[in-house]
């Protein structure tokens, strides 16, 4: 707990000042679909990469298949690869393309002959030294690193960075390609390549080399393509789920089988059967799913979860609730498999709406702890979490210059689920709103509006103040109150005007109040001298 507490507060210099800093032409070109990205739609991406551990340097192509979606002039392609990786050559329809320069971290390309819905590829061949992740997966590029007994093992982590951090794309989270992408891994035969997806094949080569191809079928996010090199093994499962058997494997460093073995199967199976009933079906069966022990401690990349946690129970063996029940389950395998529904197959159209990512991902720790120990140990540990939230800046952060909102996005988005939850005020119904949600938004880009709008048709509740008030602004509402006479008055404090969220109080029985900023009231008995208030509602 105290690695996330130092995590939280060394990244808060950092959410405050995106929120106050002005932003240039060049944070538009990184966090906008701008003139450059908007004409054009990435169907497939081909990537093939060859690590050398020794110099730390990559060589690799990618192919990127893509179809024209406007007729708007001109056509100017912007591929992003950053800083220090080069493109060596670029191949446009089998032929040698030349009319391109660079700027920044980007490749700006000049083309001709981009009719609407045409569909065209590009090669990009390049090389280089990635930068390099100095604290995965907290910050973002490749990572070169040894296993406990000295062998080589790499990866990648780049949310934050971008996928254009080692192979050439267009790094927007809005945009996935529609047919998936292809990953061929290069290395020696001594080491396995893995990726997303199922596998293709494996080719031994004539130079002491191995290529692992590796297939997603889905739209995935860019920054969730990943490969992982090492010395690895292969446990096999699977498990029955609700669109029939999900093969379920764990790529494990091959002296630790013993212990993934006991460890991984059962958190697996359960966090999938737990997630399915509440969310719906897992939303990539034909991917599979897949755990890979990983040089840091987890991230939530498509059919290829990464997997740092050491085996151990908690969060790198702590219990972020400080309830008891965060040490009962393993953080990483349910938070990180949550995101395959939100994150993955729901993604958000901006960064600074990922706020649906980490605050669904973080309400999954809730409910698999209702799943497997009641839903009064769930509340336990959702009330002992609301304790980190820091309140600093808001939740959404700023639009089209890629700048997240606030650390608060994990927890403080796990209280807001939490109280539609208590909203709803019907467990069934709201287990069908989230499985509602699954379904709607199944494998799309979706801004927060959008979620709003959606949350408000199926509950039939007017919540634009809620989630003004939870998103876009930093003070908890109070609720004020005073007993005279037999009268009840309450009202909102430190809360915007139109905030109007009803609660459950407790008097001598359990009623809905109904409170504004402005004075209200209700007859009570007599002999009411206090009230208490649900726990399950982030107020004062």
């Amino acid at each position: 707990m105290k690695l996330l507490f130092t995590i939280i507060i060394l990244l808060l210099p950092v959410f405050m000042l995106s929120q106050h800093k002005a932003f240039t032409k060049e944070d538009t070109l990184i966090g906008s679909n701008n003139a450059q990205r908007a004409w054009w739609d990435v169907t497939l991406y081909d990537i093939t990469l060859k690590p050398d551990y020794n110099t730390k340097s990559i060589i690799g192509n990618t192919i990127i298949t893509y179809k024209v979606i406007s007729d708007s002039l001109p056509f100017i392609m912007q591929i992003d690869l950053q800083d220090p990786l080069q493109v060596d050559s670029i191949i446009t329809n089998k032929e040698k393309f030349t009319n391109y320069k660079k700027e920044n971290n980007r490749w700006m390309m000049y083309l001709n002959n981009q009719k609407k819905n045409s569909v065209h590829t590009i090669q990009l061949f390049y090389h280089g030294k990635p930068k390099v992740a100095t604290n995965p997966p907290w910050d973002g590029g490749f990572v070169w690193k040894k296993d406990s007994i000295g062998n080589p093992w790499m990866s990648v982590a780049c949310q934050g960075a971008g996928a254009s951090v080692w192979f050439p794309c267009k790094d927007l989270q809005s945009e996935e390609p529609d047919n998936g992408a292809l990953l061929s891994i290069i290395v020696p035969d001594t080491l396995v390549g893995i990726g997303n997806g199922k596998l293709i094949s494996k080719q031994k080569n004539e130079n002491g080399y191995t290529t692992y191809l590796w297939q997603v079928k889905n739209t995935i996010n860019s920054y969730d393509i990943i490969p992982y090199i090492g010395k690895y093994s292969n446990i096999k499962d699977s498990v029955v789920g609700e669109n029939g058997k999900l093969m379920t494997d764990y790529w494990i460093l091959n002296y630790h089988e013993n212990q993934a073995k006991r460890h991984l199967k059962i958190n697996v199976i359960k966090t999938i059967q737990c997630l399915e009933y509440w969310f719906g079906p897992y939303p990539f069966y034909d991917d599979s799913y897949k755990i890979v022990e990983s040089p840091y401690l987890g991230m939530e990349h498509q059919s290829n979860i990464a997997y740092g946690n050491f085996y151990l129970n908690g969060y790198l063996g702590s219990d972020l609730s400080n309830t008891g029940w965060g040490l009962k389950w393993d953080f990483i395998v349910v938070h990180e498999t949550a995101h395959e529904w939100f994150g993955n197959s729901i993604t958000a159209s901006d960064v600074a709406d990922n706020w649906i990512h980490e605050g669904f991902a973080s309400y999954a720790e809730v409910l698999f702890t209702e799943c497997e120990f009641g839903k009064e140990a769930g509340n336990d540990y959702c009330e002992g979490v609301k304790k980190s939230i820091e309140n600093d800046i808001p939740l959404i952060g700023n639009y089209n210059v890629k700048s997240e909102g606030s650390g608060d996005i994990y927890n403080k988005g796990s209280q807001i689920i939490h109280m539609i939850r208590q909203l709803v005020d019907d467990d069934e119904k709201f287990r069908t709103l989230l499985r509602d949600i699954s379904k709607k938004f199944y494998h799309k880009i979706i801004s927060t509006k959008e979620f709003e709008d959606f949350i408000s048709l199926k509950t039939g509740k007017d919540l634009k103040a809620f989630f003004n008030q939870y998103l876009r602004h930093t003070k908890v509402p109070k609720l004020e109150y005073k007993i005279v006479n037999s009268k009840l008055k309450f009202r909102y404090t430190n809360c915007i005007n139109e905030f109007n969220m009803p609660l459950k109080i407790k008097t001598d029985r359990v009623i809905w109040i109904y409170p504004k900023t402005q004075w209200q009231s209700i007859i009570v008995d007599e002999k009411i001298k206090k009230i208490s208030i649900d726990r399950n509602l982030f107020i004062k």
